[in-house]
């Protein structure tokens, strides 16, 4: 796996040049700041996990599990000058600096369900010392028709040792849907709305109690059954987020079928290349959907990719096809008698009961695609009983949820998010969640905060890159609008800079609510480094400690562990439950992309180094600053002096002309702020940049180019803009 070294790590106390001093601990009257940062070259995403801790934990004994948080009774010599920090209690006032520390507020901790450093320590203590018994209590709150045996999990993850294993709860037998679904009704929370849907258009909205939800996912399970699909079995859903979206894969659950779901904005070929993979036993999707006031013809993409995939020998026999009538009526689809069948005309035929396929925790949930610049999709597969409880986990103490509250992500279905915090986690916690189908800009840059003002939102989660164009549109779109049932915000994919987790916080939470900057990837199915609200102090910009049972290591380039002023890669020892069994189909790719790395570890494909260089959240964050920009990705490139130099990918603000007085200027920028080494090598002009229609920013693209390896690019199809790519390429020298 190629690596890039334009990280930083700034170890506590580390010898940090006087420019970046905030990176490194500091110590006001009261608390010890411990700051890590990372960078990601294989997501661009850049993090920290930080901690304050009072005067009273000097005298913790830690293991060295816990040196994460571990506090120093004093300041090693030659530190340097720590500069001390701005204390910012929430609801009392502005977060104005990268060096503000954001404090819980005394109302706000007393009701959270980790209320403090301490007792955070005291649970992540027990979560690595016995992992057994931390889960196993956990996961006892879940029903199982049988539980597990003695061994509650066992792993090799070292390759040296035989083949790569994880399991947790084997033998346990149990159904995450009836865990979703039925347990909840059970429960006497039948009448509780789980989903609210808000469609593309004002006016366009439903929803469905958790009872009403239940006999929708039997009467679609019914159906697959009779169709053939039996437990092991996989299907295919291509469909933006309607209702049917989750419908569909708590259908697929509940009858022990494996899910994929493909993202709909993938093109054809992408979506043939998933069929070929998995051979489903059919293909869920619906005619069309509308995106702001584009109308996007999926079925015709379905179509494309069902005969496609027949080349290679893979014969689909069921379309599924959801007539979505605000994009397009039926009689407008073009249609293959024997083949495909209209959703409406059938589901609601079948019995709202259906009986539930036990399956043990070690059996397959679903497999999710991810995109590698060469080769074909990885299919990572979770398996149900360890990711049910992960999930579950993560989503409860990470935004601090409570029943009354209304729970909206903002991300598709067709992504990890989707699965783990849309569908799977809030369900298995019986919340009541918003479905979203539209664009959070249309038909206004305002329309988040009339949703959240429409349902009383109270968790927020979504993507640094809509905060931030949103933040371009102006305060007054936000401010419009009440937002005062907001309790707590949530951050994930790319890295968040510290000005826009500033506005996040000012003006979208009015300082009132903790954000939840979370890290983790599809293959670990949660989060595995996130702040937990009203547990400690938050820094902008800083995802904080790992979440119970993740132990995150640094090793160098043979695989030691190391400390203290470092350069290595970021690894996690021992498994978590929500952690992928295997790539499907290719396990010997999965051991040799994650483990063989580093025997004895899971490779993140994150590395780490202390010194003179600086994560690209810090680069973009002074780029943006600049009045002139308004939008910066990062990479790095190969450097034959510094061995990594920074190559910046700029949008300008409309209207402002490139010009080499502008690039000086914004590179001085970067060194005013951060340092002379964190200048810029290259920048380069960047009409737009290479987004998925989700709002990712594909950096592995940037980094080809900017690497001039061209022929590497990969699949650009399934990017809301292709032709960015080639505007991209013909600036290169420019």
């Amino acid at each position: 796996m190629a690596q890039s070294h334009l990280l930083t790590h700034l170890r506590l106390f580390s010898y940090a040049p006087p420019a970046i001093a905030c990176q490194s601990p500091l110590l006001s009257s009261n608390l010890l700041f411990i700051n890590r940062s990372f960078s990601s070259p294989a997501s661009g995403r850049s993090f920290s996990f930080s901690m304050a801790t009072p005067d009273g934990a000097k005298k913790l004994k830690t293991s060295n599990y816990l040196r994460h948080v571990e506090s120093l009774a004093v300041l090693p010599s030659g530190a340097g000058k720590i500069s001390h920090l701005n204390a910012v209690i929430l609801g009392e006032a502005l977060a104005s600096e990268e060096n503000d520390l954001v404090f819980p507020s005394e109302e706000f901790s007393r009701q959270a369900l980790v209320p403090s450093p301490m007792k955070y320590m005291e649970m992540y203590r027990r979560s690595i010392e016995d992992p057994a018994g931390f889960w196993s209590e956990i996961a006892s709150e879940f029903y199982w028709k049988q539980k597990w045996g003695t061994t509650v999990y066992s792993e090799n993850l070292d390759v040296r040792k035989g083949p790569i294993k994880i399991e947790w709860f084997k033998g346990g037998i149990t159904n995450i849907c009836y865990n979703a679904l039925d347990r909840n009704i059970e429960a006497g929370n039948g009448d509780k709305i789980a989903i609210y849907w808000e469609g593309n258009d004002l006016g366009q909205d439903g929803s469905l109690t958790y009872s009403s939800l239940l006999e929708k996912v039997c009467q679609l399970a019914n159906y697959l059954k009779d169709i053939g699909v039996r437990k092991g079995d996989a299907v295919v859903i291509y469909l933006p987020m309607l209702m049917e979206l989750p419908i569909a894969m708590l259908a697929c659950a509940r009858i022990g079928a494996i899910h994929s779901v493909v993202f709909a904005g993938f093109s054809a070929d992408s979506l043939a290349q998933r069929i070929v993979d998995c051979k489903p036993k059919a293909v869920i999707t619906c005619n069309a959907v509308r995106r702001g006031p584009k109308v996007i013809h999926l079925k015709d993409i379905v179509d494309d990719a069902l005969a496609e995939s027949a080349k290679s020998g893979v014969s689909v026999d069921v379309c599924l096809t959801y007539e979505n009538q605000s994009a397009m009526n039926r009689h407008d689809t073009k249609w293959q008698k024997g083949r495909d069948i209209w959703w409406q005309d059938t589901i609601p035929e079948y019995p709202t009961t259906c009986e539930i396929e036990w399956v043990d925790a070690e059996d397959p949930l679903f497999l999710l695609y991810t995109s590698g610049s060469t080769g074909k999709p990885k299919g990572v597969l979770h398996t149900t009983g360890g990711y049910m409880i992960y999930t579950a986990t993560t989503f409860k103490y990470a935004f601090d949820y409570k029943p009354p509250d209304i729970y909206w992500c903002t991300a598709d279905c067709g992504w990890i998010t989707g699965h783990s915090y849309v569908t799977y986690g809030p369900l298995l916690n019986g919340a009541t969640v918003i479905v979203f189908e539209g664009v959070p800009s249309y038909p206004d840059p305002g329309r988040c905060w009339n949703i959240v003002d429409k349902y009383k939102v109270t968790l927020f989660y979504t993507a640094p890159t809509l905060v931030r164009s949103l933040m371009r549109e102006g305060d007054e779109y936000v401010t419009r609008y009440s937002r005062k049932s907001l309790r707590v915000l949530g951050s994930v994919g790319e890295p968040i800079n510290p000005s826009a987790w500033r506005w996040f916080f000012n003006i979208v939470g009015d300082s009132r609510c903790p954000i939840s900057d979370t890290w983790w990837q599809t293959e670990t199915g949660g989060f595995l480094i996130t702040p937990l609200p009203g547990a400690w102090p938050q820094k902008p910009g800083s995802a904080t400690f790992p979440f119970f049972g993740v132990q995150p290591v640094i090793v160098d380039e043979k695989g030691a562990e190391i400390e203290g002023e470092c350069s290595g890669y970021l690894c996690i020892k021992s498994s978590w439950p929500g952690a992928f069994r295997t790539l499907y189909g290719d396990h010997e790719r999965y051991e040799t992309t994650y483990f063989k790395p580093f025997p004895g570890y899971y490779f993140s494909g994150d590395g780490c180094s202390s010194g003179h260089r600086i994560g690209t959240a810090e680069v973009e964050s002074a780029l943006v600053s600049h009045p002139q920009c308004a939008e910066a990705a990062v990479v790095g490139v190969e450097h034959e002096v510094k061995g990594q130099g920074i190559y910046a990918f700029v949008t300008l603000v409309d209207g402002v002309p490139y010009s080499e007085e502008l690039r000086k200027s914004l590179t001085l920028a970067v060194r005013k702020q951060i340092g002379p080494f964190a200048a810029p090598d290259k920048i380069h002009w960047a009409p737009g940049l290479p987004k998925t229609r989700s709002g990712k920013i594909m950096r592995r693209i940037l980094r080809k180019i900017a690497s001039r390896q061209l022929d590497e690019l990969g699949d650009t199809s399934t990017l809301a803009d292709p032709n960015v790519v080639d505007q991209l390429i013909a600036l290169s020298d420019c």
